[in-house]
């Protein structure tokens, strides 16, 4: 089940929103396909809205992104919509999305925040989210591996998206880019332990 592997804000805050939306859109003609587009949507406008200096709009509008990410997966349960296809172009525009929120945040530390080398910060950040995600799809098609809440470690997505959100509405968006890359790192080099671990037994 989804929830098994989810981090831990989407467990505790956004399933807790996604699961009823899926439920009202169940209704509807909407395709989770869809609801996938709007993801990025909403993830693009967010960080268009935070390189402008709309800081707090755009924080609010990472978080509902993250929020709607997880009604996709939610719908096509319910609908009986689920496929290999729909997994696939998730976690492809999932990657679009983060790309642009990060984008985003650097744009704003670099025109409206002195600190040096900002784009170093959303660089760093974008490669840590990316390789985070890589691993995670690389446990589960190569060593086998479903991963539980001990092998996602501190930076899932949804803790990622969500420190982003906060960074954006509190104005310290440079540290946060570099803390999401911190986080980030720690996280791959403890999935690559728990992957070493496991090779060896």
């Amino acid at each position: 089940m989804a929830g098994e592997t989810d981090g831990p804000v989407s467990r505790w805050l956004n399933r807790r929103l996604s699961r009823p939306l899926a439920t009202a859109l169940a209704r509807t003609p909407v395709s989770p396909d869809a609801v996938t587009w709007l993801s990025l949507a909403l993830a693009a406008g967010a960080g268009t809205f935070v390189a402008a200096g709309w800081n707090v709009v755009g924080g609010v509008g990472v978080q509902l992104a993250s929020v709607v990410d997880g009604v996709d997966g939610d719908l096509a349960r319910r609908t009986g919509r689920t496929s290999r296809r729909g997994a696939l172009l998730d976690a492809v525009l999932d990657r679009y999305a983060d790309a642009a929120v990060i984008a985003g945040l650097g744009y704003f530390a670099a025109h409206h925040q002195g600190y040096a080398a900002p784009y170093v910060a959303a660089a760093a950040a974008l490669a840590g989210s990316l390789a985070v995600s890589y691993t995670r799809a690389r446990a589960e098609a190569s060593a086998g591996v479903v991963p539980g809440p001990a092998f996602l470690g501190l930076a899932s997505r949804d803790v990622r998206l969500l420190a982003l959100a906060v960074g954006a509405v509190s104005g310290q968006v440079y540290w946060t880019l570099w803390g999401v890359a911190a986080v980030a790192l720690v996280t791959v080099g403890w999935r690559l332990w728990r992957l070493w671990r496991w090779g060896r037994t």
